[in-house]
């Protein structure tokens, strides 16, 4: 089921759209998050989406021809982005369904992203779990939390995570 559009809207509100570096999203789907990320004001040159189902890059690819749209399992974080950043991104913006997989695997994708990500730029995360997707004690990074997005179904929260 896509984000809902308040869930969206409270996704981007976490990116910088100032600076300029690429703005990664995993698991863009149809691109309910990507809309928001634009109507934000995030341009489409700067954003990288990274989606396993061919059928849904192929549509992203029509919807957002200035993307780059990389086809790769975003659990494979550094494989996918190898060709597709030469520069720190200014924000990673995930619509995967972290709480679905090992603690291991969720480890691994945000370590992946801070070595993708310019200091200090936000991993963006939602879940529909009360608790935080990755644990909020991990060394050397900060992490906020939306308020409960109650209008989205299920309800929903973000998290972001800082490093540096």
């Amino acid at each position: 089921m896509p984000s809902g559009k308040l869930l969206a809207r409270t996704m981007a509100q976490y990116v910088d759209v100032e600076s300029q570096g690429p703005v990664v999203e995993l698991g863009p789907g149809t691109g309910a998050i990507t809309n928001a990320l634009i109507e934000r004001g995030v341009e489409q040159k700067r954003l990288v989406l990274v989606e396993y189902n061919p059928g849904f890059c192929a549509l992203l690819r029509e919807r957002y021809p200035q993307a780059k749209v990389v086809q790769a399992d975003a659990y494979r974080l550094r494989d996918a982005l190898r060709e597709a950043l030469d520069v720190p991104a200014s924000a990673v913006v995930s619509g995967l369904p972290l709480v679905t997989k090992p603690m291991q695997i969720r480890l691994r994708l945000i370590r992946d992203a801070f070595l993708a990500l310019a200091p200090k730029a936000p991993f963006v995360q939602f879940t529909y779990s009360v608790a935080p997707p990755i644990p909020k004690s991990l060394p050397g990074v900060s992490t906020e939390a939306s308020e409960r997005i109650w209008m989205n179904l299920p309800p929903a929260r973000v998290w972001v995570y800082r490093k540096g």
